[in-house]
C-alpha cells in the first residue's frame, strides 16, 4: 500500500508529496486498503472459531477509521465513555461493543447500560459491585466477563505489559473463582465468562500459550463447580514489524486458539488494535533545518513529540523514509532526528543512517497508524496535526488541523482578569 511511483512515495494511489502541498506538514495519512487487508487476514486465520473481532479504539480513535472497520463487520473495544460515544457515532452497533478498562465511572457505566452494550470486562471487585448496583437500579442485566490477571510476562515493553501480578489490570487468579461464584447471585448481572489481555506488541507467542493454558484450566475449574462459562475474551496484543522484523504468524496464533480455547466451546472475542492499524499509517513531516553540532548532526523536522509521543514515551523505534525516492547507492549519513519542542526527549531517532537530506525535504515516519494521533497533544501550544484517509485514488481530511482561534478559545478568563 506504500510504494514509490514516479520517484515519490505514495499511499495507495495518492502521492504524499501532493498531499503535503495541499495540507501542509505535519500530517497523518492512513491506508483504507491496508486496514481492510489486515482485518481480512486475521478473520481468515480465525474463521473456524467464529470470533467477534472488536477493534481496540484506543489505538486509533478517528471515527473514519472506526467506521472503516465497522463496515467490514468489526465491533469495538472501548476504554472510556468518550471512546464508547465515538464508536456509536461511527456506526458500531452497541451489540458489538465491549467496555474494558480499570477505572470506569458510574456515569460511564450508566451510559453503557442505557446503550445495551455487548459486554463489560470487569477489572475488580468494587467495579463488579458498582456495575451490579447500577444495573439493578436501571432494571437491566449487565452482561459481564471477569478479567483475569494471569501473572504472565508478555516479554514486551514494561509500560505496555498488562498481565503481570504487579500490573493494575484484572483480578488475580486466586480470587477469580470466589468472585465469579458471588457474581452469579447479584441480580443486576448476567455473568458470561472470562477475559484476559496480557499486553501489547507481542511477537513471542509463548506468552499467549502460557496465558491461554492458564485460562483454559481456570474455566475447567469453574465448570467443575457448576459455574457456567459461555464466553472467553482473549484480548489483543498481536505485534507488528516496526524495524523490518518478520511479522508474527497468524497461523501460530490460530493454533494456540485451537489448542486451548476451541475445546472450551465458548464464544470467542478478540480485540486487536495495533495489528489492524499500526502499519496502515504514516506521519509526514518536512525538514526545517540540518544542524551540525560538535559531535552530532541534527535533522530538525516540523513534527514533534506532541504529534508522535511513542519514541519519547517508550523509546519506540520508527523507520524513516524519504518521500522523494533517493538515488541508488548514495552514501548515508548519521542524523539525530528531532522535533521543535523544548524537551531533549523530543527525539525520534538517534544516529539514524539516511541518504543526504536537505531543508525542505519530506520524510515519512512509518508505522504511525497506532498510538500516534490518538496520543497527540497541543504541548508547546502546537496545533494538532490533521489526519487523512486514503482509498485508492481518493483522499479525505478526516480530522482537520486545529486552528489557533480554537486552541486559544479553550481557555476561559475569570472575571477578575477581564
Amino acid at each position: 500500500m506504500f510504494h514509490y511511483h514516479q520517484q515519490n512515495l505514495h499511499v495507495e494511489d495518492v502521492s504524499l508529496a501532493t498531499l503535503a502541498e495541499k495540507v501542509r506538514t505535519p500530517f497523518y495519512c492512513y491506508s483504507s486498503g491496508y486496514m481492510a487487508q489486515q482485518y481480512q487476514q486475521l478473520a481468515q486465520a480465525l474463521y473456524r472459531f467464529s470470533p467477534l473481532i472488536c477493534f481496540a479504539v484506543k489505538a486509533n480513535s478517528n471515527q473514519a477509521v472506526i467506521k472503516t472497520f465497522g463496515q467490514l463487520g468489526v465491533g469495538a473495544d472501548v476504554v472510556s465513555g468518550g471512546e464508547l460515544r465515538r464508536a456509536l457515532t461511527a456506526g458500531i452497533p452497541a451489540s458489538k461493543i465491549v467496555f474494558s478498562g480499570v477505572g470506569k465511572t458510574a456515569e460511564e457505566i450508566a451510559f453503557a447500560l442505557q446503550q445495551n452494550i455487548f459486554q463489560f470486562n470487569i477489572e475488580s471487585e468494587p467495579e463488579l459491585m458498582l456495575v451490579a448496583q447500577l444495573s439493578e437500579k436501571m432494571g437491566k442485566k449487565a452482561p459481564i466477563c471477569l478479567r483475569v490477571n494471569p501473572d504472565v510476562d508478555a516479554q514486551t515493553h514494561a509500560k505496555i505489559s498488562t498481565g503481570k501480578a504487579e500490573n493494575k489490570f484484572g483480578i488475580d487468579r486466586q480470587h477469580i473463582t470466589a468472585l465469579y461464584q458471588a457474581a452469579q447471585h447479584l441480580p443486576g448481572l448476567n455473568v458470561m465468562g472470562l477475559a484476559v489481555h496480557i499486553g501489547s506488541q507481542i511477537t513471542d507467542f509463548s506468552a499467549f500459550d502460557k496465558a491461554f493454558a492458564g485460562i483454559s484450566q481456570l474455566i475447567a475449574e469453574l465448570r467443575q463447580k457448576n459455574l457456567p462459562v459461555k464466553r472467553i475474551d482473549v484480548g489483543g496484543g498481536i505485534g507488528i514489524p516496526y524495524r523490518g522484523e518478520t511479522p508474527p504468524s497468524l497461523a501460530s496464533y490460530a493454533a494456540l486458539i485451537e489448542k486451548w480455547i476451541a475445546p472450551l466451546h465458548c464464544q470467542l472475542l478478540v480485540e486487536p488494535g495495533r495489528y489492524l492499524v499500526g502499519n496502515a499509517g504514516v506521519l509526514i513531516s518536512r525538514v526545517l533545518y540540518v544542524k551540525k553540532g560538535k559531535t552530532r548532526q541534527f535533522l530538525i523536522i516540523d513534527a514533534a513529540m506532541n504529534d508522535l509521543l511513542r519514541p519519547s514515551l517508550y523509546d519506540a523505534w520508527h523507520e524513516f523514509q524519504l518521500v522523494q525516492q533517493p538515488k541508488e547507492n548514495q552514501p548515508h549519513q548519521l542524523y539525530d532526528i528531532v522535533g521543535p519542542v523544548c524537551e531533549t526527549g523530543d527525539t525520534f531517532a538517534s544516529q539514524r543512517p539516511l541518504p543526504p537530506v536537505q531543508p525542505g525535504d519530506l520524510v515519512a515516519i512509518l508505522s504511525a497508524g497506532a498510538y500516534g494521533a490518538a496520543m497527540a497533544s497541543t504541548y508547546n501550544s502546537r496545533l494538532l496535526a490533521p489526519e487523512i484517509l486514503v482509498k485508492g485514488h481518493q483522499f479525505k481530511i478526516v480530522r482537520p488541523r486545529l486552528n489557533y482561534d480554537t486552541l486559544l478559545g479553550y481557555d476561559q478568563l475569570p472575571d477578575w482578569l477581564r
